[in-house]
């Protein structure tokens, strides 16, 4: 399948930008196979993005928006969106960085019953606002709450990639 990849070929990345961003990489890694369900081919990518402008781009299927505010934040304010499909690194470290500002947003005490990286990986599908919500107990619907499934389930392996050395 063209643009079809392992998420874990990109461990050391994951790793490399996890720990600059302060973030779990198996969280960051988690995050990536849960977006892996579409092909990450740059020209399919571009053709989609025609048929649907808000379309997310790159294999941590990031929005222009997100993207936008996470890189005037931190070290990458020159680079663009358009180039997340072709730079997988950038993709990477956007992502990590993303969760990060995420992590900065959250209440120190919660009284919902998600743990920070399930309520980090909402946040990170659903935006800020709603991980906020779910923060103080809100429930996900049905897309959030199979999110959160595939997240679970991709944990393990996750783990598995991030801790392995190459």
């Amino acid at each position: 399948m063209p643009g079809s990849y392992d998420p874990a070929f990109y461990a050391p990345q994951v790793r490399t930008h996890a720990n600059r961003a302060d973030v779990d990489p198996t969280l960051l890694m988690a995050i990536l196979y849960n977006e892996s369900y579409k092909p990450h081919d740059p020209e399919l990518e571009r053709a989609w993005q025609r048929y649907k402008p808000d379309a997310s781009f790159g294999i941590a299927n990031m929005h222009r928006a997100a993207f936008d505010a996470t890189k005037a934040r931190h070290g990458f304010a020159k680079r663009r969106w358009e180039e997340l499909p072709d730079d997988r690194n950038l993709a990477i470290e956007a992502a990590a960085w993303h969760l990060h500002d995420l992590a900065a947003q959250l209440p120190a005490h919660r009284s919902g019953t998600y743990t920070k990286d399930e309520l980090l990986a909402l946040g990170y599908n659903t935006g800020s606002g709603n991980m906020l919500a779910f923060a103080r107990g809100a429930h996900p619907g049905s897309q959030a709450q199979s999110y959160l499934d595939r997240l679970h389930t991709n944990w393990g392996r996750s783990g598995k990639s991030v801790s392995a050395q190459p």
